[in-house]
């Protein structure tokens, strides 16, 4: 290294501990007021799905408790979650909306998102998720909704710089094709790269929808399939696995990984963390469940939780691998080898965390 860099500079001695990128959590809902654990006891004692929204449960709920925060509220509430990931490594992750459902709340959740990168060191990306679900104000009508979101919604937040992407649930329960590309239209015109929550319940065809856009990512993709895999491929869209949401909801629709694999899509794995289905704060134990569960191999897992989680932001130019001229966040963990970060459940072997070389 040359001399002048080293002038001035505080020497770290690792004494033989192994350093990674600093973590990276590409998509979360951390943003959002109260919990649903009563839910959760709902459904312990056999309510179903339907049964808990008549009861007033649901993302309904969600949408309720955020409405009624303010802004200093959402962000005090965040906090312990962000401080969780941040205690593991992590040095950049990525915040969605999606529980505002109007204007006011959805720039609301954006703007507590910003200021969280003020209070913590960590770098964060946030996403618009307007279109995540129906409010009840719509009554029903998702075409009036979705252009509310596609116009003056993603217009307004395009104009504050609030948001560093666009993204949708495209699913029978939410929007169609037809609405997400509408929605993608707009994030398009406003120069905003868009991702997408895709065939997480069935196959609309959302990871090709997603990959014609170029999308930075497309997320779940329970039901993908190789014609999806094969698109994604081509466009080079990240598939984002986010196992503690299939382990929470008891899903048994693993992801198509061997198509990934075989068509050289980059996977990343993040905790997906949101009240409702993964209320997941670590990082760690995340990529022992993609092991676990949908048999992710420890490289595979390590690389999706740094390396290929900067590509589905779009950062990989920045952060995600320990190259000259990239942000020095950096993770030193006390371990012997890799695959024990991947190996324990409940334990963390962080020795420091190093975020934009401090």
């Amino acid at each position: 290294m040359p001399a002048e860099l080293l002038s001035g500079a505080e020497v770290v001695d690792c004494h033989g501990r192994w350093i990674t990128p600093g973590l990276i959590d590409c998509h979360t809902h951390l943003i959002h007021a109260g919990n649903r654990a009563n839910e959760f006891e709902m459904r312990l004692a056999g309510a179903t799905y339907e049964e808990v929204a008549r009861a007033g449960g649901g993302i309904v709920s969600s949408v309720k408790s955020l409405r009624a925060a303010s802004e200093a509220d959402l962000v005090a509430q965040t906090l312990p979650r962000l401080d969780a990931l941040i205690a593991e490594g992590v040095t950049t992750v990525e915040i969605k909306s999606g529980y505002g459902l109007d204007l006011d709340n959805e720039g609301k959740s954006l703007r507590a998102a910003r200021q969280l990168a003020g209070r913590r060191p960590v770098t964060v990306r946030t996403t618009f998720l307007g279109a995540h679900a129906l409010p009840s104000e719509a009554n029903g009508d998702k075409d009036a909704y979705i252009d509310l979101v596609a116009g003056p919604m993603l217009a307004k937040i395009a104009d504050e710089g609030l948001a560093d992407a666009v993204d949708g649930f495209c699913e029978g329960i939410a929007f169609s094709p037809d609405q997400m590309a509408r929605v993608f239209d707009a994030a398009t015109e406003r120069g905003l790269p868009v991702k997408l929550h895709a065939d997480q319940l069935s196959n609309l065809g959302g990871a090709a929808l997603a990959a014609s856009y170029g999308a930075l990512s497309a997320d779940h993709l329970e039901y993908t399939d190789e014609a999806g895999a094969a698109a994604m491929a081509k466009a080079g869209t990240v598939a984002v696995v986010l196992p503690g949401a299939y382990y929470f909801i008891r899903e048994t629709k693993k992801p198509r990984l061997d198509l990934f694999r075989k068509h050289g899509v980059k996977m990343a794995v993040a905790t997906d963390n949101n009240p409702g289905t993964s209320p997941l704060t670590s990082l760690l134990l995340t990529m022992n469940m993609a092991a676990t569960l949908f048999a992710m191999t420890v490289d595979e897992c390590i690389a999706g939780v740094t390396r290929e989680a900067a590509r589905a932001l779009g950062l990989q130019a920045e952060t995600g691998t320990l190259e000259a001229g990239k942000w020095a966040d950096l993770a030193i963990w006390d371990i012997e080898s890799p695959a024990e970060l991947v190996y324990r459940m409940g334990f963390n072997p962080l020795h420091a965390r190093i975020w934009r070389g401090k």
